[in-house]
């Protein structure tokens, strides 16, 4: 998946979705698109190197979908407890479309109003 079809998809998930880039001051990140539902995150990704989204993930699924998908791994700067880090460019559409929801749906039903 491309980056311009995935930030669509992440900002069709509901109206409640915000996207910002909040570390500008930053030089190393930057570059960095963060996904937000509720304030809080649940995906974001490099724009200048789309090579990994980091993604909000149940503890006990994680090392189920390391084992079973190559292009499922570490996260990018968060714990690898409770955070997945998937590479858009190897993982299928439909693999990616369903962690990024189930991602937006964590931390929508942990931080709901």
């Amino acid at each position: 998946m491309n980056i311009e079809d995935y930030r669509e998809f992440c900002l069709s998930l509901g109206d409640d979705v915000d996207e910002k880039m909040p570390f500008t001051s930053f030089h190393r990140a930057s570059s960095v698109l963060v996904f937000y539902v509720h304030g809080h995150m649940f995906s974001f990704f490099d724009c200048d190197d789309f090579s990994i989204i980091t993604l909000k993930c149940q503890p006990d699924s994680i090392e189920e979908l390391r084992a079973n998908h190559d292009s499922i791994g570490k996260p990018h700067n968060m714990s690898d407890k409770h955070w997945i880090g998937v590479c858009p460019q190897t993982a299928p559409g439909n693999l990616l479309r369903e962690l990024t929801r189930n991602s937006y749906e964590i931390v929508k039903a942990k931080y709901k109003s």
